[in-house]
């Protein structure tokens, strides 16, 4: 069954055209950037973008910043939402249940099938970012992250408390913490910062494929999905909501700009993956237990 979801997912167009569409915004932004030398002051704008003019193989975290807030988790919502309610507006959800096939097997294919597409769209991302930095924007060119010690100039703070990059000269790659970092730290900090992103968008996947279960409209399942995430965001802004922001699906979302500190500062990464884990299970097992008892009639 999983390989069948998996099949489907690799022979959509849709997969692709919106993988493709999320990778061209930081093909735009590098190409602006590029043609008009005008990168957003240090402290403004997306995290990270600051420092790309001149450093391009720090595009990949910048193109993450650019697709987290809006792009990505858009279009894992619309695929796990279609998950189950999208069987059922085609009339081909009972077909399915009809085969030997457990109502349990067919919601952990749907699942992996959503973690896929979730990897894919993160990985295509990074490669195609890298790509572009390197090609468009160039080389390092000495440039940095964050801000040397006795250096001028700010470092802004994004959603949640998360610090945004600035723009210092006269160094190679360098932490937000001013240290420099080595080209396979740097490496080794976008793939965390990779897999911290995926592990959030599953966070969201699990919130869509529970509402997918509950209704027959895939749009519903997505819209509801986003409702709740852009409720978290407003929480999350809100002062008088600051007993609850620890615990919202979208707190800690840009804590893995954390990565790029030196050392690394984990605790709100920690924060981050445990509340997600805490999302991923809870809404997986009300999906499971609402999908398991729920009356198929088409």
């Amino acid at each position: 069954m999983i390989a069948v979801e998996l099949f489907k997912l690799v022979r959509r167009p849709r997969t692709w055209l919106t993988i493709g569409m999320i990778c061209a915004l930081p093909l735009l932004v590098a190409i602006f950037i590029a043609v008009t030398h005008i990168a957003p002051a240090p402290g403004s704008g997306s995290a990270f973008l600051s420092a790309v003019l001149n450093e391009g193989q720090l595009y990949p975290a910048a193109a993450l910043a650019l697709v987290l807030p809006v792009f990505l988790p858009v279009s894992v919502a619309v695929m796990a939402g279609d998950a189950i309610a999208g069987e059922a507006t085609a009339g081909t959800l009972r077909y399915l249940l009809a085969r030997p096939v457990g109502r349990t097997r067919l919601l952990v294919a749907k699942l992996v099938s959503v973690t896929v597409f979730t990897l894919i769209t993160v990985i295509a991302v990074t490669v195609t970012a890298y790509a572009t930095g390197v090609l468009i924007l160039g080389p390092s060119r000495a440039a940095a992250v964050g801000f040397a010690p006795g250096s001028s100039g700010s470092i802004g703070t994004g959603a949640g408390g998360a610090p945004t990059a600035g723009l210092q000269a006269g160094a190679s790659i360098t932490s937000l913490s001013g240290a420099p970092l080595t080209f396979l730290e740097l490496i080794e900090r976008v793939l965390g910062a990779m897999a911290f992103i995926t592990v959030s968008m599953l966070g969201v996947a699990a919130i869509a494929l529970f509402l997918s279960t509950l209704t027959d409209s895939a749009l519903g399942a997505a819209l509801g999905a986003l409702a709740v995430l852009v409720a978290s965001e407003v929480l999350v802004t809100l002062g008088a909501a600051t007993s609850v922001q620890p615990y919202l699906p979208t707190r800690y979302w840009l804590a893995w700009i954390d990565f790029f500190r030196q050392p690394i500062f984990w605790p709100d990464i920690q924060r981050g993956f445990a509340i997600q884990a805490v999302y991923v299970v809870v809404f997986l097992a009300a999906a499971w237990a609402n999908f398991a008892t729920k009356d198929v009639s088409r």
